[in-house]
C-alpha cells in the first residue's frame, strides 16, 4: 500500500490497531509463519512489517482495522 493510499485511509477516518510481537532466533521459519497465520485467521491480523536483527530476532508489526461502531437514531 502506497503513502498515498494510507493518507487516503486516515482521511477516510480508518483507525488502526497494532501488536509488536518478537521471535527469538532459536524458532524456525515455518514456526513463525504458522503462528502468524493463526493470528491473522482468528484474531484478523495483518502483516505491517518485518524486521529481522543481526542475531537473528524477528520483530514483527501486526495491524488491523478498528472498527466503530455508530449509533443510529
Amino acid at each position: 500500500m502506497s503513502a498515498r493510499d494510507k493518507a487516503r485511509e486516515r482521511a477516510r477516518g480508518v483507525e488502526w490497531e497494532f501488536d509488536r510481537v518478537t521471535f527469538s532466533r532459536e524458532f524456525p521459519r515455518g514456526v513463525v509463519t504458522k503462528l502468524l497465520v493463526e493470528r491473522a485467521e482468528h484474531g484478523g491480523w495483518e502483516l505491517d512489517r518485518v524486521h529481522i536483527t543481526p542475531d537473528g530476532t524477528r520483530r514483527v508489526v501486526l495491524r488491523r482495522k478498528i472498527i466503530r461502531a455508530v449509533r443510529t437514531a
